[in-house]
């Protein structure tokens, strides 16, 4: 979990972004995330029973509604949540689960690792590929 080659090659190889608790709203940090991911040429899908569209794409509310393959599932949610998006990201197939920063949940992040998912938890996606300057 949280290894510096994991980083890179989920920023790497990473194209398809579920991204969970995408908000509308383009004060908070999901919607500012997103945005810059999505310019940055990641296909973003978000996820919120609470929105129709973000970002000029078609909300899910759930993960597993989502009709099309995910390669990283990256939360927005408080880490009570956590555990059962771990399960989601494990029935859809994901390949990485990325807790963005203050979102801690070592028991979820140990079941998404033995599922065979890369974890990334308490660490802000955005932040990490402007430090390694992994712009697409």
């Amino acid at each position: 979990m949280n290894e510096p080659e994991l980083i890179e090659t989920i920023l790497r190889e990473a194209n398809t972004i579920a991204v969970v608790g995408l908000s509308g709203r383009r004060y908070r940090p999901s919607h500012t995330v997103a945005e810059i991911l999505q310019a940055s040429g990641y296909r973003i899908i978000p996820v919120n029973p609470e929105e129709r569209e973000v970002l000029g794409e078609k909300c899910y509310p759930r993960l597993e509604e989502v009709p099309e393959s995910v390669d990283l599932v990256n939360v927005f949610r408080r880490p009570e949540y956590v555990p059962e998006i771990v399960e989601s990201a494990i029935r859809i197939g994901a390949r990485w689960i990325w807790l963005q920063e203050h979102i801690v949940h070592e028991a979820a992040a140990a079941r998404a690792e033995a599922a065979g998912l890369g974890v990334v938890m308490d660490r802000c996606i955005l932040k990490e590929q402007r430090r390694l300057r992994m712009l697409r």
